[in-house]
């Protein structure tokens, strides 16, 4: 086999970190490509390498003497390095750092670095060759990412490459540039090399035991996801679910790689696989849970709505018109509901508002805020009868009012509008229907 092994902040934090991460590796000789990410927080109150790099690059750019920032930084890798008893020097590449820095190379570069010197330490540690991203990465010269000739360049390097370290995070622009991805981006890259190298599975290895059931902000010990297939990861990632970047499912996706979401400080447990399809049951009817507050509601009532062709693209014309996204709408015969960020939404409130009168002469518009969306996500739903008509049972006897439910034409998720008050005693609620009582 062939495997992919991609490591976070936390796992990659200090020098004993480091060391669980080089026994997981050397434990199996088929884990032969390693992106790993920039040290995170040794302990709460610490600061990421991340964040750190941002606060100095921020000074270098204001004028101020970021020598002190910068020595700070170097620290926390020197720490590691004594920690690994490795004969390894960074003098070179925090004086190119610094000097680059001083020339305003941009905060992208700045942000990048993180990965990049860690990259070489992990390579130094582990003995395998080190490829830095900006030569296998590839971003336009407008800034965005450029997938075909990623795969075409990374697949070219790797093949000759029996064992790397590749950082992950960013890439290069045709001008050599550093750019970098949405913070969190280490899985992207991770999932990037498991697709040039036409991986057989992709780890990533962080802080958690996989996808759990709910937030275990929200409920106490929730139940880990065994299996969860990609269309369902996206459901959760995207009503807050943060376990692995959304991104990252894409390039997997198209070459049916799976994911193993793994924990670096427990190896011995399984975690989450993420794959396309499976004949495997999921335990439960429910895959899972997931939610967001901060919404509004914007809803249109008008006499017989439903007759009138063209209605629904008339209204969301306005909410485009003001660069605004929507997330579900839900409707009636003769009203219709725009679900939006509320934080967003207010902003452009009174025009979006002026945009519905002119554009569909409306008897009535009401907005609703302070709202919270909650998903219902699993592929078990769909041979199981009664779902939603549980959640309505489990939601009225916690005194939890109701103001929207959508379910999707896939069976796969049922979407319910609570007010954000009620948010967290909905999902103890759904989640005691579905998984307390079934243990």
């Amino acid at each position: 086999m062939k495997k992919v092994v991609k490591f976070g902040g936390s796992s990659l934090a200090n020098a004993e970190q480091f060391k669980k991460v080089g026994n997981i590796i050397r434990s199996e000789e088929d884990r032969r490509y390693v992106i790993p990410s920039a040290p995170g927080r040794r302990f709460s109150s610490d600061t990421k390498v991340t964040d750190m790099l941002y606060d100095c690059y921020h000074q270098a750019e204001s004028g101020k003497d970021f020598s002190g920032t910068l020595s700070n930084i170097r620290e926390r890798y020197d720490e590691i390095i004594r920690g690994l008893d490795l004969d390894l020097n960074l003098d070179d590449e925090f004086r190119t750092i610094a000097e680059n820095f001083k020339n305003k190379a941009g905060i992208d570069y700045a942000a990048s670095r993180g990965e990049y010197l860690n990259g070489r330490v992990m390579a130094a540690y582990l003995g395998y060759e080190f490829v830095d991203a900006a030569e296998v990465v590839a971003f336009d010269e407008n800034g965005n990412f450029d997938d075909r000739r990623t795969d075409k360049i990374m697949g070219a390097k790797l093949d000759s490459i029996e064992r790397a370290v590749i950082p992950g995070f960013y890439g290069a622009k045709p001008d050599g540039s550093i750019k970098t991805f949405s913070r969190g981006g280490s899985d992207i890259t991770g999932s990037l090399v498991a697709k040039a190298v036409h991986a057989d599975l992709y780890e990533n290895w962080t802080d958690v035991s996989g996808f759990l059931m709910a937030d275990p902000r929200i409920i106490n010990d929730p139940v880990t996801i065994s299996t969860i297939t990609y269309r369902e990861m996206r459901e959760l990632s995207y009503m807050g679910a943060t376990v692995l970047h959304e991104d990252a499912v894409f390039p997997l996706r198209k070459e049916g790689i799976p994911i193993n979401v793994r924990n670096t400080n427990k190896p011995e447990d399984p975690g989450t696989m993420v794959v396309e399809s499976t004949c495997n049951k999921p335990k439960f009817t429910i895959t899972g849970i997931g939610g967001k507050k901060g919404f509004a509601s914007i809803t249109i009532e008008k006499a017989m709505m439903n007759a009138e062709v063209g209605f629904g693209r008339k209204v969301l014309e306005v909410f485009e018109d003001s660069g605004m996204t929507f997330e579900h709408t839900p409707s009636g015969i003769d009203t219709f509901s725009v679900f939006v960020n509320q934080h967003e939404f207010e902003p452009h409130e009174q025009q979006i508002i002026a945009g519905l009168h002119r554009n569909v002469h409306p008897d009535m518009i009401e907005l609703e805020s302070d709202l919270a969306l909650i998903a219902v996500v699993g592929r078990g739903m769909r041979r199981t009868r009664g779902t939603a008509g549980r959640i309505f049972s489990a939601l009225a006897h916690a005194h939890v009012n109701v103001k929207m439910i959508d379910q999707g034409s896939s069976e796969l998720n049922i979407i319910i509008g609570v007010e954000n008050r009620d948010f967290e005693t909905a999902i103890k609620a759904i989640y005691d229907i579905f998984v307390v009582s079934q243990l």
